[in-house]
């Protein structure tokens, strides 16, 4: 079968032939129909080599699909039932410790699995597994967005786009900061309250949460913008380390919140299928994951790039 895999640092990630998997106990194996491409695709591809545990690796944690066979063991889960892969669940991540779903079939853990709900477009269903998984349990069940909550949220990209309308439906005054003036009326589709080009603007406004989907020079912006008792919720990675001033902190919470469950991804489906989120992005084929990458790389993509193949 086909495999988009990366093969070393500073090399640009191969389309190979690869073995068909097989499921182990308690495994599935999924035919996959759609793939997510995240700019922790391209993190991994600069720090790979150190971190993952072979090599070749096939890359794609964002991934949803058919299961067509069954590990000895699995109960609640048959043959043609329409899965997502949660990222953060039993097995380690997909793309990145384990064979991901840049590939025409995944091997999955049954406990990692999300019932993709019928109707639901499988293109949105992989998006669900990362990007909305990671955004909705930051932004709702660690940042415990809710209403009479002034919320900022930093970076309207992949993730932060269904972060600001998860606050939104949650009741919360949202306000974004994001560099790209090209999607501010997207933010303000999705029902935000005000726009800033940078979280600066911000200082000293009383902000009771702001969640930073973005983590380049963000960090401390953030911290200045929330009050005393606030909470400053980190997901982006943009930079490899951040610096803030120790005295900004007292009396606030700062938390990093990583990845989620099948649960949020399942509340995420829901609100995907009744159209109460409706994030930006881009089809492309199987064959274009390569340039797909590239085009994250040059920052050319307005909300998420997704990949659909199969029939």
């Amino acid at each position: 079968m086909r495999a988009w895999q990366f093969e070393g640092t500073g090399k640009s990630i191969a389309l190979n032939e690869v073995p068909e998997p097989a499921p182990g106990p308690g495994e599935v194996v999924i035919d996959v129909r759609a793939a997510g491409l995240c700019h922790s695709d391209l993190m991994y591809m600069e720090v790979g080599e150190s971190t993952m545990p072979f090599l070749p690796m096939t890359q794609g944690h964002e991934n949803a699909g058919v299961i067509s066979e069954l590990g000895q063991g699995v109960e609640g889960w048959r043959i043609g039932d329409v899965v997502g892969v949660c990222t953060s669940g039993v097995r380690p991540p997909a793309g990145m410790f384990t064979p991901g779903g840049f590939a025409d079939r995944l091997v999955a853990d049954a406990r990692d699995l999300a019932r993709v709900p019928e109707g639901l477009d499988l293109a949105l269903a992989a998006l669900a597994t990362d990007a909305g998984m990671t955004s909705y349990h930051a932004i709702i069940k660690v940042g415990r967005a809710s209403a009479g909550m002034k919320v900022g949220v930093i970076g309207y990209g992949g993730l932060g786009q269904i972060g600001t309308r998860a606050a939104v439906l949650a009741g919360a005054e949202v306000h974004v900061a994001e560099t790209k003036e090209s999607v501010w009326d997207l933010a303000r589709t999705a029902g935000v309250t005000g726009l800033v080009r940078d979280a600066s603007e911000w200082a000293g406004q009383g902000f009771d949460l702001v969640v930073d989907y973005a983590g380049f020079d963000t960090t401390q912006k953030a911290i200045d913008a929330v009050e005393r008792g606030g909470m400053i919720v980190q997901v982006g990675l943009g930079s490899p380390t951040f610096t803030v001033r120790s005295s900004t902190i007292l009396g606030k919470t700062l938390v990093g919140s990583l990845g989620g469950t099948v649960q949020d991804i399942e509340e995420v489906f829901d609100l995907l299928l009744a159209r109460e989120i409706a994030p930006a992005y881009t089809e492309i084929a199987f064959d274009e994951i390569g340039e797909g990458l590239e085009r994250l790389r040059r920052g050319e993509v307005t909300g998420r790039l997704v990949a659909r193949f199969g029939d």
